[in-house]
């Protein structure tokens, strides 16, 4: 330990901290707009210099090593000028739009601006490189994230959460100096086009508004104002925990009362658990795992969990030969809305929904911005009609003027899909799923006696993998981040040495997910651990089996666990992005739910599609548009919509299909590269059907 003094206060540290360590820990507010725990600092924005006696300059705190018998000052009247010089100068590059801001209330940039009363009074001088200007200052093509560079204050800490200290992904990096210098990414790509597995750690460490999930919430609040559908909402375990930290309670203030308390002061009908969903993935899952141990195809062991959409993302556009590994249990956000949507939740609303002319307005609650992504999936599309961010869930409290802290505690799900054990909570952080997969593995094989219910060694949340050894099933492991997971498959040993293996795009899992409160506590990841394991030890179940509405559904509706029902409901299927069998799933869903429009972004002008029927061939978009807007069926809701699947669920060239009505089909497409408005992408110039 080293002693230093930090405005008069002594303090001591451990050595190898920083000045803004030891300030912190003193007590002492420094203001700082590129540090962020966790992620190296690179000083630029300046804001936290403060003056160290014996020597001439102020030095940057977050980066500056504390020294034994330092006598540091933070707020010297010549550091507050050049901090509020500092602050006006950002502000000369910054658009004035904080009303309309995804993040006023919450924007850094936005606080420091009005502690320091600073003044707009510098003439503007845009963002951006007039010699580059491929390098575009806006990007809403990912279904996740958007990006709005003009508010950008040069962090660096978008490319350091993508890069070698963060996920790995290198989708951002900098480009041009000084005054043109912009996080852009690889070839200046519309984020949709490239290898961005939507994680969304992006967003979670922008202090400003240049990164944001794409923002649902303001159509959510419109949707509930006009009173028109029956609208339900389910929330995910991480966050019934990390809401409290966006109205100041303490990291790891578990708020599942308050929070269903302040969902229905919203205008939600029903507020459902997605743990329901969780102990159901985790029974199909287990299922599917033991099935897979017993047949022993090479190809599909070990099973990898497929919960997390950034980690399906990764797969899909890294490694496709994957797939078949991937499990084909959908996540539990999907799962529950498929429920929702599609069974006797949904007959039970009335005869409109039992004859297939409404459904009800679902909405998932998700620590995770790849949610958003994943509810627009192919086969998945319209179960959820929109995805909310903890952050957006508590822009909407706030919006509403609801006394979040103030509400009662005692809120309750409805049911029946609001009934949970304490092994679907876990499926909140890193290792949670395989241990809730444990759990009802050893019960199905007879041993859940004979094995510990807690599996403290897949639990933490330490980047890297964890691994151990369940007795009668096998070695399983948990890659703890995306990074970790990438170093998993650079070899080809964990074909032979596991059985299992949990992958969680975000370290720590979905308490570490994109959309999750934005902390300065390095210890916040811990603190949301250790409330979802507490959740979990006071839970009156703990296995997903011992679910009593789980248990109904099954006898009633899905019969037995990987069922023909189940997997017609709880399973899904994945391809290589951008392959002929990802278009074709794409255009089959539009097909499905009547999206005309949607079809026809993904075809050739020139298009045309045989379909083997009496329709005969339809040549070129405008036809295939009129047919699918006014040629075919009404589309039916609820129960009676039903969807093409693709027969195998990851077989890269397999084009076969079963159609809504049972039947066996099978495709041959044409692709072709177009190039527009100076971007390429792959379209459909012939689709081929022939029936089997």
């Amino acid at each position: 330990m080293i002693t230093l003094s930090v405005n008069g206060r002594p303090v001591a540290v451990e050595a190898g901290s920083t000045l803004l360590d030891a300030a912190r820990q003193s007590g002492v507010h420094i203001p700082t707009l590129c540090h962020y725990p966790g992620l190296p600092c690179h000083a630029v924005c300046r804001m936290c210099l403060v003056q160290v006696h014996g020597q001439a300059r102020p030095q940057p705190a977050c980066v500056a090593v504390a020294q034994e018998g330092d006598i540091v000052e933070t707020d010297s009247s010549d550091l507050q000028e050049f901090r509020k010089t500092d602050l006006q100068w950002l502000l000369s590059r910054h658009p004035n739009e904080c009303m309309r801001c995804e993040v006023n209330g919450s924007c850094r940039l936005q606080s420091l601006t009005s502690e320091n009363q600073c003044e707009d009074i510098w003439e503007k001088f845009p963002r951006g490189c007039t010699e580059h200007p491929e390098h575009s200052l806006t990007d809403h093509t990912s279904p996740s994230i958007w990006r709005d560079l003009s508010k950008c204050v040069e962090c660096g800490l978008c490319a350091e959460a993508c890069g070698e200290p963060g996920q790995q992904q290198y989708v951002i990096g900098f480009a041009e100096r000084g005054s043109g210098r912009l996080p852009v990414t690889v070839f200046d790509q519309p984020l949709s086009d490239t290898r961005c597995i939507s994680c969304g750690q992006c967003t979670l460490v922008c202090p400003v508004g240049a990164l944001i999930e794409a923002p649902h919430w303001h159509d959510v609040l419109h949707t509930l104002d006009a009173r028109k559908r029956i609208s339900v909402v389910q929330i995910a375990p991480a966050t019934r925990i990390a809401i409290s930290e966006e109205f100041g309670m303490k990291p790891g203030t578990v708020s599942t009362g308050r929070l269903i308390s302040a969902l229905r002061a919203l205008g939600f009908d029903y507020v459902f658990d997605t743990n329901f969903a969780a102990d159901l993935t985790t029974m199909e899952e287990s299922s599917e795992l033991l099935a897979r141990l017993r047949a022993r195809h090479d190809n599909q062991l070990p099973l990898f969990t497929s919960c997390c959409p950034g980690w399906v993302n990764w797969v899909e556009i890294n490694r496709p030969d994957l797939l078949p590994h991937l499990s084909t249990t959908k996540s539990p956000q999907q799962m529950h809305g498929a429920l929702t949507k599609r069974s006797a939740f949904a007959r039970s609303l009335g005869q409109d929904f039992v004859a297939g002319k409404s459904e009800p307005y679902v909405v998932s609650v998700m620590p995770c911005t790849a949610k958003k992504d994943e509810a627009v999936r192919p086969g998945l599309t319209g179960d959820i009609d929109h995805v909310i961010t903890t952050r957006e869930l508590a822009r909407m409290i706030k919006a509403r003027s609801i006394a979040f802290n103030a509400l009662n505690d005692d809120g309750k799900f409805d049911h029946p899909l609001g009934e949970s054990t304490g092994a679907a909570q876990l499926f909140g952080s890193s290792g949670g799923v395989m241990e809730a997969v444990v759990r009802t593995a050893s019960h199905f094989i007879g041993a859940e006696d004979a094995l510990p219910l807690e599996w403290h060694q897949l639990r933490g949340v330490g980047k890297g993998i964890k691994t151990a050894e369940i007795a009668g099933v096998g070695r399983v492991a948990i890659c703890n981040g995306i990074a970790a997971a990438q170093n998993l498959l650079e070899t080809e040993t964990w074909r032979d040495e596991y059985v299992a293996i949990e992958v969680m795009a975000c370290v720590g899992g979905c308490l570490g997910g994109g959309g999750e409160p934005k902390s300065m506590d390095p210890l916040v990841l811990h603190k949301r651990m250790q409330a979802m394991y507490e959740i979990d030890r006071q839970a009156v179940r703990r296995r997903s089996y011992e679910n009593q509405d789980l248990q109904k559904l099954y006898a009633t509706e899905l019969k037995q666990p990987n069922s023909d029902q189940a997997h017609a409901l709880l399973h899904t299927e994945f391809a290589a992005r951008n392959s002929g069998r990802a278009l074709l799933m794409r255009f089959l869903d539009c097909v499905d739910r009547r999206d005309a429009e949607g079809a026809a972004r993904l075809l050739h002008p020139d298009a045309s599609w045989s379909t083997a029927g009496p329709l005969g061939r339809i040549d070129g978009v405008a036809n295939i548009r009129a047919l699918i807007n006014a040629g075919l069926p009404a589309r039916r809701y609820g129960p009676e919509f039903a969807r093409h699947r693709m027969e195998s669920s990851a077989a890269v060239d397999d084009l076969t299909v079963i159609t809504p009505a049972g039947e066996r089909c099978r495709f041959d497409i044409e692709l072709e590269t177009l190039h527009e408005d100076g971007q390429s992408r792959l379209a459909i110039k012939n689709i081929l059907r022939e029936i089997l």
